[in-house]
Protein backbone atom coordinates (compact mmCIF):
# COMPACT_ATOMS: atom_id res chain seq x y z
CA UNK A 1 0.00 0.00 0.00
CA UNK A 2 1.53 3.30 -1.12
CA UNK A 3 1.09 6.48 0.90
CA UNK A 4 1.60 10.10 -0.02
CA UNK A 5 2.68 13.01 2.13
CA UNK A 6 2.41 15.75 -0.49
CA UNK A 7 0.84 19.12 0.33
CA UNK A 8 -2.14 18.66 -2.02
CA UNK A 9 -4.51 15.83 -1.22
CA UNK A 10 -7.64 14.50 -2.83
CA UNK A 11 -10.25 11.85 -2.02
CA UNK A 12 -8.67 8.46 -2.47
CA UNK A 13 -5.19 9.58 -1.43
CA UNK A 14 -3.49 7.57 1.31
CA UNK A 15 -1.81 9.21 4.27
CA UNK A 16 -0.09 7.82 7.35
CA UNK A 17 -1.04 9.29 10.72
CA UNK A 18 -0.98 8.65 14.44
CA UNK A 19 -4.57 8.61 15.63
CA UNK A 20 -5.59 10.96 18.41
CA UNK A 21 -8.50 11.23 20.82
CA UNK A 22 -12.08 10.22 19.96
CA UNK A 23 -14.51 12.96 18.99
CA UNK A 24 -18.28 13.18 18.81
CA UNK A 25 -19.50 11.44 15.67
CA UNK A 26 -17.73 8.09 15.73
CA UNK A 27 -14.29 9.12 14.59
CA UNK A 28 -10.93 10.03 16.10
CA UNK A 29 -8.93 13.19 15.51
CA UNK A 30 -5.62 12.94 13.69
CA UNK A 31 -3.44 15.69 12.25
CA UNK A 32 -1.48 15.98 9.04
CA UNK A 33 0.81 19.00 8.79
CA UNK A 34 -1.45 20.81 11.26
CA UNK A 35 -4.69 19.96 9.48
CA UNK A 36 -7.39 18.03 11.35
CA UNK A 37 -8.37 14.71 9.84
CA UNK A 38 -11.42 12.92 11.25
CA UNK A 39 -10.60 9.22 11.00
CA UNK A 40 -13.14 6.42 11.21
CA UNK A 41 -12.43 2.75 12.01
CA UNK A 42 -9.42 3.64 14.16
CA UNK A 43 -8.63 3.88 17.88
CA UNK A 44 -6.64 6.47 19.78
CA UNK A 45 -2.92 5.73 19.77
CA UNK A 46 -2.91 3.61 16.63
CA UNK A 47 -0.62 4.25 13.70
CA UNK A 48 -2.73 3.90 10.58
CA UNK A 49 -2.79 4.27 6.83
CA UNK A 50 -5.85 6.39 6.09
CA UNK A 51 -7.66 6.78 2.79
CA UNK A 52 -9.04 10.29 2.49
CA UNK A 53 -12.75 10.49 1.69
CA UNK A 54 -13.34 14.26 1.89
CA UNK A 55 -10.78 17.02 1.32
CA UNK A 56 -12.89 19.94 0.08
CA UNK A 57 -13.50 21.50 3.49
CA UNK A 58 -11.06 24.17 4.60
CA UNK A 59 -11.23 23.31 8.30
CA UNK A 60 -10.84 19.53 8.23
CA UNK A 61 -10.69 16.39 6.15
CA UNK A 62 -12.27 12.98 6.60
CA UNK A 63 -10.81 9.54 6.08
CA UNK A 64 -11.09 5.82 6.76
CA UNK A 65 -8.37 3.74 8.38
CA UNK A 66 -7.51 1.11 5.77
CA UNK A 67 -4.47 -0.48 7.39
CA UNK A 68 -3.49 -0.51 11.05
CA UNK A 69 0.28 -0.41 11.40
CA UNK A 70 0.34 -0.30 15.20
CA UNK A 71 -2.94 -1.64 16.66
CA UNK A 72 -4.46 -0.64 19.98
CA UNK A 73 -4.95 -3.34 22.63
CA UNK A 74 -8.63 -2.32 22.53
CA UNK A 75 -9.00 -3.42 18.90
CA UNK A 76 -11.12 -6.50 18.20
CA UNK A 77 -12.18 -8.27 15.05
CA UNK A 78 -15.62 -6.82 14.20
CA UNK A 79 -18.50 -9.24 14.70
CA UNK A 80 -19.89 -7.92 11.41
CA UNK A 81 -17.52 -7.77 8.45
CA UNK A 82 -19.67 -5.14 6.69
CA UNK A 83 -19.01 -2.64 9.50
CA UNK A 84 -15.57 -1.54 8.25
CA UNK A 85 -14.40 0.87 5.53
CA UNK A 86 -16.66 0.87 2.45
CA UNK A 87 -19.26 -0.95 4.53
CA UNK A 88 -22.50 0.05 6.22
CA UNK A 89 -22.84 3.09 8.44
CA UNK A 90 -24.61 1.41 11.38
CA UNK A 91 -21.78 -0.21 13.37
CA UNK A 92 -18.87 2.18 13.20
CA UNK A 93 -17.39 1.11 16.57
CA UNK A 94 -17.57 -2.63 15.94
CA UNK A 95 -13.77 -2.73 15.88
CA UNK A 96 -13.56 -1.50 19.49
CA UNK A 97 -13.87 -3.82 22.48
CA UNK A 98 -17.25 -3.13 24.15
CA UNK A 99 -15.82 -1.82 27.43
CA UNK A 100 -13.43 0.44 25.53
CA UNK A 101 -16.28 1.66 23.31
CA UNK A 102 -18.23 2.67 26.39
CA UNK A 103 -15.18 4.48 27.77
CA UNK A 104 -14.92 6.22 24.37
CA UNK A 105 -18.51 7.44 24.70
CA UNK A 106 -18.00 8.57 28.28
CA UNK A 107 -15.02 10.66 27.17
CA UNK A 108 -17.12 12.22 24.41
CA UNK A 109 -19.80 13.11 26.96
CA UNK A 110 -17.18 14.68 29.23
CA UNK A 111 -15.65 16.63 26.35
CA UNK A 112 -18.99 17.97 25.10
CA UNK A 113 -19.96 19.22 28.56
CA UNK A 114 -16.56 20.80 29.10
CA UNK A 115 -16.64 22.55 25.73
CA UNK A 116 -20.31 23.53 25.46
CA UNK A 117 -21.51 23.80 29.06
CA UNK A 118 -18.23 24.67 30.78
CA UNK A 119 -18.94 21.87 33.24
CA UNK A 120 -16.79 18.98 34.45
CA UNK A 121 -18.72 15.72 34.36
CA UNK A 122 -17.52 12.15 34.63
CA UNK A 123 -20.37 9.78 33.81
CA UNK A 124 -19.77 6.14 32.91
CA UNK A 125 -21.80 4.76 30.02
CA UNK A 126 -23.51 1.66 31.38
CA UNK A 127 -23.71 -1.60 29.47
CA UNK A 128 -27.02 -3.35 28.85
CA UNK A 129 -27.18 -6.95 30.07
CA UNK A 130 -26.31 -9.46 27.37
CA UNK A 131 -24.78 -7.05 24.87
CA UNK A 132 -21.13 -7.82 25.63
CA UNK A 133 -21.76 -11.54 25.36
CA UNK A 134 -23.41 -10.95 21.97
CA UNK A 135 -20.43 -8.82 20.84
CA UNK A 136 -22.76 -5.80 20.53
CA UNK A 137 -24.95 -7.55 17.97
CA UNK A 138 -28.54 -8.86 18.04
CA UNK A 139 -30.12 -5.96 19.93
CA UNK A 140 -32.29 -4.12 17.38
CA UNK A 141 -36.01 -4.90 17.42
CA UNK A 142 -36.44 -2.61 14.42
CA UNK A 143 -34.25 -2.60 11.33
CA UNK A 144 -34.66 -0.74 8.07
CA UNK A 145 -33.15 -1.79 4.75
CA UNK A 146 -33.15 -0.21 1.32
CA UNK A 147 -32.97 -1.81 -2.09
CA UNK A 148 -29.95 -0.84 -4.17
CA UNK A 149 -29.67 -0.42 -7.92
CA UNK A 150 -29.43 -4.18 -8.36
CA UNK A 151 -32.69 -4.69 -6.47
CA UNK A 152 -30.95 -6.42 -3.55
CA UNK A 153 -31.67 -5.23 -0.01
CA UNK A 154 -28.95 -3.64 2.07
CA UNK A 155 -27.94 -0.57 4.03
CA UNK A 156 -26.45 2.71 2.93
CA UNK A 157 -22.76 3.36 3.33
CA UNK A 158 -21.66 6.15 5.67
CA UNK A 159 -22.45 9.63 4.29
CA UNK A 160 -23.45 8.08 0.97
CA UNK A 161 -26.48 7.05 -1.08
CA UNK A 162 -24.60 3.90 -2.13
CA UNK A 163 -26.31 0.74 -0.89
CA UNK A 164 -24.18 -2.08 0.49
CA UNK A 165 -25.98 -5.32 -0.40
CA UNK A 166 -26.44 -7.71 2.51
CA UNK A 167 -27.33 -11.35 3.16
CA UNK A 168 -28.11 -10.77 6.84
CA UNK A 169 -28.14 -8.03 9.44
CA UNK A 170 -26.47 -9.19 12.67
CA UNK A 171 -27.67 -6.08 14.52
CA UNK A 172 -31.22 -7.48 14.46
CA UNK A 173 -32.72 -9.57 17.22
CA UNK A 174 -33.41 -13.20 16.45
CA UNK A 175 -37.11 -12.42 16.04
CA UNK A 176 -36.42 -9.56 13.59
CA UNK A 177 -34.03 -11.76 11.61
CA UNK A 178 -36.69 -14.46 11.47
CA UNK A 179 -39.19 -12.00 10.00
CA UNK A 180 -36.70 -11.04 7.30
CA UNK A 181 -36.05 -14.70 6.51
CA UNK A 182 -39.74 -15.59 6.34
CA UNK A 183 -40.34 -12.95 3.69
CA UNK A 184 -37.05 -13.76 1.90
CA UNK A 185 -36.09 -10.09 2.11
CA UNK A 186 -32.42 -10.68 1.22
CA UNK A 187 -33.15 -13.16 -1.57
CA UNK A 188 -35.88 -11.18 -3.26
CA UNK A 189 -35.40 -8.61 -6.00
CA UNK A 190 -36.96 -5.29 -5.06
CA UNK A 191 -37.57 -2.07 -6.94
CA UNK A 192 -34.49 0.13 -6.35
CA UNK A 193 -35.08 2.56 -3.53
CA UNK A 194 -37.69 0.40 -1.78
CA UNK A 195 -37.59 0.70 2.02
CA UNK A 196 -38.08 -2.55 3.95
CA UNK A 197 -38.64 -2.42 7.71
CA UNK A 198 -38.78 -5.33 10.13
CA UNK A 199 -40.51 -4.71 13.47
CA UNK A 200 -40.26 -7.42 16.14
CA UNK A 201 -41.43 -6.47 19.66
CA UNK A 202 -38.99 -7.49 22.37
CA UNK A 203 -41.62 -9.37 24.37
CA UNK A 204 -42.33 -11.79 21.54
CA UNK A 205 -45.61 -10.22 20.42
CA UNK A 206 -46.35 -10.64 16.70
CA UNK A 207 -44.10 -8.52 14.52
CA UNK A 208 -44.46 -7.40 10.94
CA UNK A 209 -42.68 -6.36 7.78
CA UNK A 210 -43.38 -3.01 6.16
CA UNK A 211 -42.49 -2.19 2.58
CA UNK A 212 -42.51 1.56 1.96
CA UNK A 213 -44.56 1.78 5.20
CA UNK A 214 -47.22 -0.62 3.84
CA UNK A 215 -47.81 -3.92 5.71
CA UNK A 216 -46.32 -6.88 3.84
CA UNK A 217 -47.62 -10.39 4.18
CA UNK A 218 -46.76 -13.61 2.32
CA UNK A 219 -44.77 -11.83 -0.37
CA UNK A 220 -47.14 -9.00 -1.18
CA UNK A 221 -48.41 -5.67 0.10
CA UNK A 222 -51.50 -5.88 2.30
CA UNK A 223 -53.49 -2.80 1.31
CA UNK A 224 -56.76 -3.82 2.92
CA UNK A 225 -58.30 -0.96 4.96
CA UNK A 226 -58.33 -3.21 8.03
CA UNK A 227 -54.77 -4.51 7.61
CA UNK A 228 -52.85 -4.48 10.89
CA UNK A 229 -50.71 -1.36 11.19
CA UNK A 230 -49.59 -1.61 14.81
CA UNK A 231 -47.61 -3.84 17.14
CA UNK A 232 -47.95 -4.42 20.87
CA UNK A 233 -45.09 -3.49 23.17
CA UNK A 234 -44.75 -4.17 26.87
CA UNK A 235 -42.34 -2.64 29.36
CA UNK A 236 -41.60 -4.10 32.78
CA UNK A 237 -39.92 -1.91 35.39
CA UNK A 238 -39.49 -3.56 38.75
CA UNK A 239 -42.90 -5.01 39.61
CA UNK A 240 -44.78 -2.66 37.27
CA UNK A 241 -45.95 -3.61 33.79
CA UNK A 242 -46.87 -1.07 31.13
CA UNK A 243 -48.59 -1.95 27.86
CA UNK A 244 -48.50 -0.04 24.59
CA UNK A 245 -49.72 -0.39 21.05
CA UNK A 246 -47.70 1.63 18.57
CA UNK A 247 -47.68 2.16 14.83
CA UNK A 248 -45.22 -0.23 13.22
CA UNK A 249 -44.07 2.67 11.05
CA UNK A 250 -43.80 5.01 14.04
CA UNK A 251 -41.02 5.67 16.53
CA UNK A 252 -40.10 3.27 19.33
CA UNK A 253 -36.75 2.71 20.99
CA UNK A 254 -34.92 0.09 18.91
CA UNK A 255 -32.84 -1.66 21.58
CA UNK A 256 -34.72 -4.58 23.09
CA UNK A 257 -34.07 -3.26 26.63
CA UNK A 258 -34.07 0.49 25.99
CA UNK A 259 -37.70 1.27 26.92
CA UNK A 260 -37.44 -0.37 30.36
CA UNK A 261 -33.96 1.05 30.97
CA UNK A 262 -35.01 4.61 30.20
CA UNK A 263 -38.35 4.47 32.02
CA UNK A 264 -36.58 3.16 35.12
CA UNK A 265 -34.00 5.96 34.95
CA UNK A 266 -36.63 8.68 34.43
CA UNK A 267 -38.77 7.48 37.34
CA UNK A 268 -35.74 7.05 39.59
CA UNK A 269 -34.35 10.52 38.93
CA UNK A 270 -37.83 12.03 39.21
CA UNK A 271 -38.24 10.45 42.65
CA UNK A 272 -40.73 7.74 41.79
CA UNK A 273 -42.06 7.44 45.31
CA UNK A 274 -42.67 11.18 45.61
CA UNK A 275 -44.69 11.83 42.43
CA UNK A 276 -48.15 11.10 43.87
CA UNK A 277 -50.28 14.24 43.55
CA UNK A 278 -47.68 16.04 41.42
CA UNK A 279 -48.41 17.91 38.20
CA UNK A 280 -46.10 16.70 35.44
CA UNK A 281 -45.46 17.86 31.88
CA UNK A 282 -44.15 15.29 29.38
CA UNK A 283 -42.67 17.07 26.36
CA UNK A 284 -42.05 15.29 23.03
CA UNK A 285 -44.15 12.52 24.51
CA UNK A 286 -44.38 10.31 21.41
CA UNK A 287 -46.53 7.21 21.85
CA UNK A 288 -46.51 7.69 25.62
CA UNK A 289 -43.49 5.66 26.72
CA UNK A 290 -42.90 7.95 29.71
CA UNK A 291 -46.43 9.36 29.92
CA UNK A 292 -47.97 6.11 31.13
CA UNK A 293 -45.49 5.45 34.00
CA UNK A 294 -45.63 9.12 35.00
CA UNK A 295 -49.44 9.08 35.03
CA UNK A 296 -49.47 5.97 37.21
CA UNK A 297 -46.94 7.51 39.60
CA UNK A 298 -48.81 10.85 39.80
CA UNK A 299 -52.08 9.08 40.59
CA UNK A 300 -55.58 10.49 40.57
CA UNK A 301 -54.53 13.47 42.68
CA UNK A 302 -51.89 14.45 40.16
CA UNK A 303 -51.85 15.12 36.43
CA UNK A 304 -49.76 14.70 33.31
CA UNK A 305 -49.83 17.06 30.34
CA UNK A 306 -48.37 15.33 27.27
CA UNK A 307 -47.24 17.43 24.31
CA UNK A 308 -46.53 15.84 20.92
CA UNK A 309 -46.58 17.17 17.34
CA UNK A 310 -46.78 13.88 15.45
CA UNK A 311 -50.38 12.89 14.70
CA UNK A 312 -49.58 9.20 14.44
CA UNK A 313 -47.71 9.16 17.74
CA UNK A 314 -50.46 11.16 19.40
CA UNK A 315 -53.08 8.68 18.21
CA UNK A 316 -51.04 5.88 19.73
CA UNK A 317 -50.60 7.82 22.97
CA UNK A 318 -54.32 8.50 23.35
CA UNK A 319 -55.00 4.79 22.91
CA UNK A 320 -52.24 3.80 25.34
CA UNK A 321 -53.49 6.23 28.01
CA UNK A 322 -57.24 5.83 27.55
CA UNK A 323 -57.58 4.28 31.02
CA UNK A 324 -55.82 7.18 32.71
CA UNK A 325 -58.15 10.02 33.60
CA UNK A 326 -55.33 12.24 34.83
CA UNK A 327 -53.71 12.74 31.41
CA UNK A 328 -54.33 15.61 29.02
CA UNK A 329 -52.90 15.73 25.49
CA UNK A 330 -51.84 18.75 23.47
CA UNK A 331 -51.03 18.38 19.79
CA UNK A 332 -48.39 20.78 18.57
CA UNK A 333 -44.73 21.60 18.44
CA UNK A 334 -43.39 22.20 21.93
CA UNK A 335 -41.90 25.57 20.98
CA UNK A 336 -45.31 26.68 19.73
CA UNK A 337 -47.25 25.41 22.73
CA UNK A 338 -45.01 27.02 25.33
CA UNK A 339 -42.95 30.19 25.49
CA UNK A 340 -41.52 32.47 28.13
CA UNK A 341 -44.82 34.39 27.95
CA UNK A 342 -46.85 31.16 28.08
CA UNK A 343 -44.68 29.06 30.38
CA UNK A 344 -44.77 25.34 31.15
CA UNK A 345 -45.96 25.27 34.77
CA UNK A 346 -45.53 21.99 36.62
CA UNK A 347 -43.88 20.31 39.58
CA UNK A 348 -41.81 18.21 37.18
CA UNK A 349 -40.99 18.50 33.49
CA UNK A 350 -39.79 15.47 31.55
CA UNK A 351 -38.52 16.02 28.03
CA UNK A 352 -37.14 13.70 25.36
CA UNK A 353 -36.40 16.00 22.41
CA UNK A 354 -35.09 15.00 18.98
CA UNK A 355 -31.37 14.87 18.28
CA UNK A 356 -31.12 18.64 17.81
CA UNK A 357 -32.19 19.16 21.42
CA UNK A 358 -34.85 21.39 22.95
CA UNK A 359 -33.21 24.74 22.23
CA UNK A 360 -33.28 28.05 24.06
CA UNK A 361 -36.95 28.84 23.38
CA UNK A 362 -38.16 25.65 25.05
CA UNK A 363 -35.68 25.85 27.92
CA UNK A 364 -36.75 29.45 28.58
CA UNK A 365 -40.41 28.35 28.65
CA UNK A 366 -39.68 25.54 31.12
CA UNK A 367 -37.66 27.85 33.34
CA UNK A 368 -40.35 30.55 33.21
CA UNK A 369 -42.84 27.98 34.48
CA UNK A 370 -40.74 27.51 37.60
CA UNK A 371 -40.62 23.69 37.65
CA UNK A 372 -38.31 22.74 40.55
CA UNK A 373 -37.16 19.56 38.75
CA UNK A 374 -36.47 18.68 35.12
CA UNK A 375 -35.59 15.23 33.79
CA UNK A 376 -34.00 15.46 30.35
CA UNK A 377 -33.62 12.37 28.13
CA UNK A 378 -31.07 12.93 25.37
CA UNK A 379 -29.75 10.97 22.43
CA UNK A 380 -27.07 13.56 21.58
CA UNK A 381 -24.47 14.72 24.14
CA UNK A 382 -23.74 17.99 22.37
CA UNK A 383 -27.39 19.05 22.29
CA UNK A 384 -27.78 18.03 25.93
CA UNK A 385 -24.73 20.04 26.98
CA UNK A 386 -25.98 23.15 25.17
CA UNK A 387 -29.41 22.90 26.77
CA UNK A 388 -27.99 22.19 30.23
CA UNK A 389 -25.90 25.36 29.87
CA UNK A 390 -29.06 27.31 29.07
CA UNK A 391 -30.83 25.79 32.07
CA UNK A 392 -27.86 26.87 34.21
CA UNK A 393 -28.47 30.47 33.13
CA UNK A 394 -31.90 30.15 34.76
CA UNK A 395 -30.53 28.79 38.03
CA UNK A 396 -30.85 25.08 37.37
CA UNK A 397 -28.13 22.78 38.65
CA UNK A 398 -27.15 19.48 37.08
CA UNK A 399 -27.67 17.20 40.05
CA UNK A 400 -27.23 13.79 38.45
CA UNK A 401 -26.71 12.22 35.07
CA UNK A 402 -26.72 8.64 33.82
CA UNK A 403 -25.77 7.26 30.43
CA UNK A 404 -26.66 3.99 28.73
CA UNK A 405 -25.13 2.11 25.83
CA UNK A 406 -28.39 1.35 24.04
CA UNK A 407 -26.72 1.67 20.64
CA UNK A 408 -23.73 -0.69 21.01
CA UNK A 409 -21.19 -0.85 18.18
CA UNK A 410 -22.11 2.73 17.24
CA UNK A 411 -21.04 6.11 18.62
CA UNK A 412 -24.60 6.80 19.84
CA UNK A 413 -25.78 6.48 23.43
CA UNK A 414 -28.56 7.81 25.61
CA UNK A 415 -28.25 10.11 28.62
CA UNK A 416 -30.76 10.99 31.33
CA UNK A 417 -30.08 14.14 33.35
CA UNK A 418 -31.75 15.56 36.46
CA UNK A 419 -31.73 19.34 36.77
CA UNK A 420 -32.95 21.03 39.93
CA UNK A 421 -33.58 24.63 40.84
CA UNK A 422 -32.45 25.31 44.40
Amino acid sequence: MTTTQSAAHYPGDLIEVTVGAPAHGGHCVARLDGRVVFVRHAIEGERAVVRLTETARKGFWRGDAMQILEPSPDRVTPAWSHAGPDGVGGAELAHVAPAAARAWKSRVLTEQFKRLAKMDVDVPVAAIDGDDEARSMGYRTRVQLVAGESGRAGMRAFRSHRVVELDEIPLATEAASQLLAEEDVFGREWKPGTLITAVAPADGSPGMILVDDVPWHHGRADRRPNARQTVAESVRVGEDDFSYRVAAAGFWQVHRAAPATLVDAVLDLAGRGELAGEDVIDLYSGAGLFTQPLARAAGSAGSVLAVESGQRALRDARRNLREYGNVQFVEGRVEQVFSADSPARADLVVLDPPRAGAGRHVVDAIASGGAPSVVYVACDPASLARDVATFAEHGYRLQEMRAFDIFPATHHFESVALLVRD
